[in-house]
């Protein structure tokens, strides 16, 4: 017998002991945070058989079961509502008890035609996975793995966010200042190495806005006008064309910051099922707005950035290629949503992000 059921036939005994009638279910429902206790017994229902205060009511059904129940350690009541503090121990022994069953909490369960993809993690090659990466690998590999003991299939995935102005910052700050270092010659993790320099060029960037600035510039202008940023920028244009010496040396950064990641996630316990890349799915989604161009989906602004107008959805209109031709994350974004209904069509899809 469950402790609920316990509970609950200790309740009705409580209300035919105490106040000689008869109820046929006892409503449970979690504990509020704010108040103390591990599960709830909602009195209100009770009023059509028990004539009385609840708060009376709930007081004396709650001493008769820390009277009469080992694992209840304590209650409260709030207005109509029964808290019931667990013993401690009753969670230890229950863990004890199934800890060594390989096979506990799963359901044998016929495979739906629905699979479920659960989404999580999803970083940027330009610096380490950190404490929210944490949270969030944990979370997802934790339902991922609870859907499947339930007795779905379940596909676990990432979307890794390997191109775009973030990461020709960090590459640019490496040509700059990196004086050749690598991994292996610094002894930190490929991640973290990259990640020093997303942070250099920012320090660089800042120290150039100053100079503007104190040369006349307003701010707006001096962060625009930043001869970093457009280095960085004109690199981006240059990977997007395929310039042989910009992809080489964004495939070496990457390939480090991977590494560092197999290394996190192996520490982690995390694995995936199938990985994507915005620097493949981008390109799809590229594909889609120039359809869409044709077709009135999208359309250009005076600038040349191409745009989706939403206004009457309410998130006004939205940007998918930058005036430069560049895509931006809802580019990729619609090419990993194409890709993914090809890869897997008719599945359900849960995320959880990370970037």
């Amino acid at each position: 017998m469950d402790l609920q059921e316990t509970l609950s036939q200790h309740v009705k005994t409580a209300v035919t002991s105490i106040f000689n009638a008869t109820i046929e279910t006892v409503e449970f429902q979690a504990t509020r945070k704010e108040f103390i206790g591990d599960i709830t017994v909602v009195v209100f229902p009770m009023l059509r058989v028990v004539k009385g205060n609840p708060v009376q009511i709930g007081e004396a059904i709650g001493q008769y079961l820390l009277d009469h129940v080992e694992q209840v350690k304590g209650f409260n009541v709030v207005k109509g509502f029964l808290n019931i503090e667990i013993e401690d121990a009753y969670y230890i022994n229950f863990f004890n008890s199934v800890q060594d069953n390989e096979t506990f909490g799963f359901v044998d369960a016929k495979a739906e035609d629905k699979a479920i993809m659960v989404e999580y993690s999803s970083p940027n090659t330009n610096k380490p996975l950190h404490l929210g990466h944490v949270r969030n690998n944990l979370l997802g590999y934790s339902v991922a793995e609870i859907i499947k003991a339930a007795g779905r299939k379940v596909y676990k995935t990432q979307i890794i966010n390997d191109r775009g102005i973030h990461i020709c910052k960090s590459m640019l700050a490496w040509q700059r200042f990196g004086n050749g270092e690598t991994p292996e010659s610094t002894g930190l993790k490929g991640d973290k190495l990259v990640g020093n320099y997303y942070v250099k060029f920012d320090q660089e960037y800042k120290k150039e806005i100053e100079k503007l600035k104190a040369e006349g510039k307003t701010e707006e202008d001096a962060k625009k006008e930043a001869p970093i940023l457009n280095d960085a920028q004109n690199m981006l244009l240059k990977w997007e064309s395929g310039h042989q010496e910009t992809v080489a040396l964004w495939r070496t950064m990457n390939q480090w910051v991977y590494d560092g990641f197999d290394t996190t996630y192996k520490n982690l316990g995390v694995d995936f099922d199938r990985l994507y890349y915005e620097s493949q799915t981008y390109l799809l989604g590229k594909e889609f707005v120039a359809e869409g161009l044709k077709t009135g989906v999208f359309f250009k602004k005076e600038d040349g950035s191409v745009r989706c107008d939403l206004t009457n959805d309410g998130p006004d209109e939205k940007i998918v290629l930058r005036s430069d031709g560049t895509a931006v994350y809802m580019t990729q974004d619609i090419g990993t949503a194409i890709q993914r209904a090809k890869d897997f069509p008719r599945r359900w899809w849960y995320g959880l992000y990370g970037r």
